[in-house]
């Protein structure tokens, strides 16, 4: 049953109370919705916590759902509005450690030195992430890391496409000014 049916599809089934439709659900999503947290909250200890909280919120709110919205769509709504709600319960953020993105980054061709220096350049752009505003920060890293469209941002965060598009270009331009002297 669990991978035939398509997501709108395993969401019917588990408001109707079948939990094995509601694990095949958070086996599809948990990586993608880890991947989101971990770059708002910055710390691979708190986005595990965000993501637990996450799919406490969607089985809860399972008969809340309405379907106007893609399934995806609603679980990046569920997971960046536990990630804001961590970030509000605790203050000072933490620069990002994404290793993984950081290793991805080096080239086989690149001398030590040179994969170094890209290393710290990601890192950085990661720390500058990290330091924007939250109402800034989940739009880009929707955006940008996750690759959602302008409207499906929008849908996420329930605001207007000229909403997210003001908060990504604040962000942008934060972000320039910050590593202005990386490179």
């Amino acid at each position: 049953m669990g991978d035939v049916l398509d997501d709108r599809g395993l969401l019917a089934v588990a408001a109707a109370g079948d939990r094995t439709a509601f694990d095949t659900l958070v086996r599809r999503h948990t990586p993608r919705m880890y991947r989101v947290a971990l770059r708002i909250v910055g710390e691979a200890i708190d986005a595990e916590d965000v993501v637990q909280d996450a799919w406490i919120s969607a089985w809860r709110g399972l008969r809340a759902y309405r379907g106007d919205a893609a399934p995806s769509t609603w679980l990046y709504r569920v997971v960046s509005n536990a990630a804001l709600a961590h970030l509000r319960r605790r203050r000072p953020t933490v620069p990002l450690d994404d290793t993984a993105d950081r290793l991805s980054t080096v080239d086989d061709a690149d001398t030590p030195e040179r994969a170094a220096l890209r290393a710290d350049e990601v890192a950085a752009v990661h720390r500058a992430v990290a330091e924007l505003d939250p109402s800034q920060r989940v739009p880009l890293v929707l955006r940008e890391f996750e690759g959602l469209s302008y409207e499906e941002v929008a849908a996420v965060l329930q605001v207007s496409v000229s909403a997210v598009r003001s908060r990504l270009h604040r962000a942008r331009r934060t972000l320039l000014v910050t590593l202005e002297g990386v490179r």
